[in-house]
């Protein structure tokens, strides 16, 4: 065994033993220097960690999950539960793998798989990192430049979707520039929350009110045959990992980690609780995706729209900052290293040329969503279940595992493996399809 693997192995015994692991030793890691390579002195507080959390976890996807229900029936739900808390196993196990050295905290997910497996595993890494942080986004503005068209339609201010998606990008350009770290795009954060849960309380009130309206609606308890799609679907919904690294490294209090991010999946859980079930309910198999488009027209309508649109388009910082950062710690861009003025202007000019660079695609690349779900299938999987998993009992030892917790390892991948293989069978015919129209 290396010196590495020793060390991992003393230093994260006790963190093996407990949900609070982090917590539990706190007074160690920072008797060891491990948290001397950040600055935590001006760090984010622990709400806003759980805001940070929220606000790029629940996303759009939420809306989706009633439409996963009739393709899967009830027993989705089931699905959903283990998607929850496997995935905040998960978010613990991958904050464990940034202190498993002896040589203080890894600054990123690739940091991390390169440690472990060296510079292929690391790339790797990386590149499913990067799809999903520049990815995502570029749907998102997809998504807000055609919701505002729109609501838009027939006055001056139908431009085109086209349009509205660079003066989306446009608006969000010079926050993204300047800030530096998580802790700066909180704010945005606690306002994608409000309007995630304004949403949610519209759904659930519409779909109160036009019950009586649904009649011979039809469900069921589990449909075999689109069962492997409702779950891929659904085990899609908790993908967070790919930020964690740098929310965390922006808390003021680090080993509050486990019960942050815990206390931020569980409220996606309810939330994605409420949409499910009461959407699935009321609609059956005349759910769609989005459900929104389900309720009547009306003013509540058009606010759950306008709430969704606000709420993508704050979350797209959030994934865009955790890229910008991976790459700055790459190249050393640092105040040390520059100088105030001049990291300033670098990490500007860069943060600016991604931003026009997912604007560009967001406007030209035809059938990005497709494309998109083919490699979000292999990323979110493996980042979200496997790569966690394989990374913790790489870095720490398997031998030093209860039984019980290496059976749960295998549940996760086992998940992530499913995900992985139905997903990707979708995706292609979701490409073929939209290249043969």
């Amino acid at each position: 065994m290396s010196l590495n693997e020793k060390t991992a192995d003393v230093g994260l015994k006790e963190l093996a033993t407990s949900s609070n692991s982090i917590s539990s030793t706190d007074v160690e890691f920072e008797s060891n220097n491990f948290f001397n390579n950040i600055d935590r002195t001006h760090g984010a507080s622990s709400l806003m960690t759980y805001f940070n959390v929220v606000c790029v976890v629940a996303g759009t996807g939420i809306l989706g999950l009633p439409m996963a229900l009739r393709q899967g029936g009830w027993i989705g739900l089931l699905i959903l539960f283990l998607s929850w808390t496997m995935s905040t196993y998960t978010a613990s196990i991958l904050i464990r793998c940034l202190y498993a050295t002896d040589k203080g905290r890894l600054a990123t997910y690739k940091a991390i798989a390169t440690t472990a497996f060296g510079a292929i595993g690391g790339w790797v890494t990386f590149f499913f990192n990067t799809w999903i942080m520049l990815g995502v986004p570029v749907l998102y503005l997809v998504l807000c430049g055609s919701n505002i068209n729109a609501l838009a339609a027939g006055t001056p201010a139908e431009l085109g979707a086209t349009t509205w998606t660079i003066i989306c990008a446009a608006s969000l350009a010079i926050p993204y520039a300047l800030v530096k770290t998580m802790k700066e795009v909180a704010w945005m954060s606690a306002f994608g929350v409000v309007t995630i849960v304004v949403v949610v309380f519209i759904v659930l009130i519409m779909c109160a009110i036009d019950k009586p309206n649904q009649i011979n609606v039809h469900h069921d308890v589990v449909i075999w045959e689109m069962f492997p799609i409702a779950l891929s679907t659904i085990s899609f919904s908790f993908g967070g990992n790919v930020i964690y690294p740098h929310v965390e490294a922006s808390m003021k209090r680090p080993k509050d980690w486990n019960k942050v991010v815990a206390a931020g999946l569980a409220t996606c859980a309810a939330m994605y609780y409420i949409i499910a079930i009461s959407g699935y309910l009321v609609y059956g198999d005349e759910a769609e995706s989005p459900i929104y488009n389900s309720i009547p027209d009306g003013v509540p309508k058009i606010t759950g729209i306008v709430m969704i649109t606000l709420s993508v388009l704050v979350s797209a910082p959030l994934l865009m900052t955790s890229f910008s950062l991976d790459i700055e710690e790459m190249f050393n861009i640092t105040v040390e290293r520059h100088g105030k003025v001049k990291e300033l202007l670098i990490r500007a000019v860069l943060r600016i040329v991604t931003m026009v660079g997912v604007t560009v695609i967001a406007c030209v690349v035809p059938y990005f969503g497709a494309l998109m779900s083919l490699i979000g299938a292999f990323a979110n999987c493996t980042l979200i279940f496997l790569f966690p998993v394989i990374l913790y009992l790489k870095l720490t030892g398997v031998r030093n595992k209860p039984f019980y917790e290496l059976a749960w390892c295998f549940l996760v991948c086992l998940m992530g493996i499913v995900g992985l293989i139905f997903g990707t069978i979708e995706a292609v015919k979701e490409l073929i399809a939209a290249y043969s129209s």
